[in-house]
């Protein structure tokens, strides 16, 4: 009940948002895994995201596959929909519901592409709109963010590994 109570509406943004919003955290690593088998770690084996992604607690998929619902550690959460399932390329979800204060529109941007060693070169990008407080806590939390995000592709390029 708590949950629904503190829960907020985000406006729904599209594609294009990853491109054009206030506030955009790119982040980028290589993988020595194909990209194929690192958009189905992304997009089919949402389960298993808490052993890679530290942050998170849990992922659920929602409407057939349409939508997730993701837990985070300290209570945080996302209703997601999903906007692009390209298999081997692109993997693109909305935040529609959240309780995560200051935040207006959020999209997270997963762009997969064989990497010039071999494997993939991922790179996400965290698109946000949201209140001025929010933005300068981000930007101020890049560092952190990506050393997050480093330490989440390791974990899943180890997982994936034969």
């Amino acid at each position: 009940m708590a949950r629904q109570l503190s829960a907020r509406q985000l406006h729904p943004v599209e594609l294009d948002f990853a491109d054009t919003a206030p506030l955009r955290l790119p982040f980028t690593a290589d993988l020595g895994v194909a990209p194929e088998r690192v958009y189905t770690a992304l997009a089919d084996e949402l389960e298993a995201w808490p052993r890679w992604f530290t942050a998170v607690t849990e992922v659920r998929p929602t409407a057939g596959g349409k939508g997730r619902e993701v837990r985070l550690k300290g209570g945080g959460f996302f209703d997601e929909t999903v906007l692009a399932a390209h298999p081997g390329e692109r993997y693109t979800y909305r935040i529609d519901r959240t309780n995560a204060p200051g935040i207006r529109a959020m999209l997270e941007d997963w762009n997969l592409a064989p990497s010039p060693a071999g494997g993939t070169r991922v790179r996400w990008t965290m698109a946000v709109a949201g209140t001025p407080a929010l933005r300068a806590v981000l930007r101020l939390g890049r560092p952190g963010l990506g050393a997050s995000f480093r330490d989440a592709m390791r974990k899943l390029e180890h997982r994936l590994r034969p």
